[in-house]
């Protein structure tokens, strides 16, 4: 059977309309797909954004850690899931080092935009990060930033760790997603952080939040699909649930996850930190 889409029932989801669904408290259902096959079952099951993770490295590829992936990688997988999709807004993951300063971060962009078919890259940190989203922004390319544990900077943290935890910390994380703000990003995953730091940046910020371990209370949740399917070998992360056990198809388990992202029953207060 093919993968391809069928015609959209709806409008395709667009970076305004993200910031409308904000507006009106309509949560947004993000998940994580790496092939047409996968990318379909989000387009039936409603989705709003299809993110293509560098975390493809680890669930796809079997790799320790996200640094390993190209980008090369990140086009191919993107461009398969483009394949899938009719509805969802399409974001693909720059991956380490391909952003590392603002020539590199066009070039990077660009194939993944241009050969890919991504409507929005994502980027992980604040810092010298904000010129590569400045210069990004001007040349009408949407950025989704990503704090907290941004997984590319596993080396620096000593391992996957929740981060905000203290107050310097807070205020630090507060300061950056303001600046990632400032600088253009149209979107901001927050992800292992304290729920109610994650919904004071929430209720500062005019760009949406997407949590992964952050709370109910940002705009929208992401998951990993190995990880909301119950596939992913090894311990489930805290933040994940198996929405397919007890469900009749992967169909059926991504339906469960966008409702209960919708109706706020996910993450419960298990799932955050």
């Amino acid at each position: 059977m093919s993968a391809q889409p069928q015609s959209a029932a709806k409008p395709p989801v667009t970076a305004p309309r993200l910031f409308e669904m904000k507006a009106a408290g309509e949560k947004i259902v993000m998940l994580t797909a790496y092939d047409a096959g996968f990318a379909a079952q989000c387009e039936a099951a409603g989705v709003d954004t299809v993110l293509v993770g560098d975390s493809l490295g680890n669930v796809v590829q079997g790799r320790e850690s996200t640094l390993p992936v190209t980008l090369d990688d990140m086009v191919y997988h993107t461009a398969a899931v483009k394949r899938g999709l009719a509805t969802p807004l399409l974001i693909a993951d720059l991956p380490f080092m391909t952003y590392r300063d603002v020539d590199t971060a066009l070039r990077s962009s660009a194939r993944l935009v241009a050969e890919g078919g991504a409507a929005m890259v994502k980027l992980e940190g604040a810092d010298y990060v904000l010129e590569v989203i400045d210069a990004l922004d001007r040349r009408q390319i949407p950025v989704c930033a990503h704090l907290g544990l941004t997984p590319q900077s596993v080396h620096k943290f000593g391992g996957y760790r929740v981060q905000g935890k203290t107050k310097s910390a807070a205020e630090r994380l507060i300061a950056d997603a303001h600046a990632v703000e400032q600088a253009g990003a149209s979107l901001l995953v927050l992800e292992c952080v304290p729920a109610a730091l994650a919904k004071t940046i929430t209720a500062e910020l005019r760009i949406p939040t997407i949590g992964i371990g952050a709370g109910v209370d940002c705009d929208g949740q992401v998951l990993v699909i190995y990880d909301m399917l119950g596939i992913t070998p090894g311990k489930r992360p805290k933040f994940s649930k198996d929405f397919l056990a007890g469900s009749g198809s992967v169909l059926d388990a991504i339906k469960a996850y966008a409702k209960a992202v919708r109706s706020r029953a996910f993450p419960a207060p298990e799932h955050s930190f």
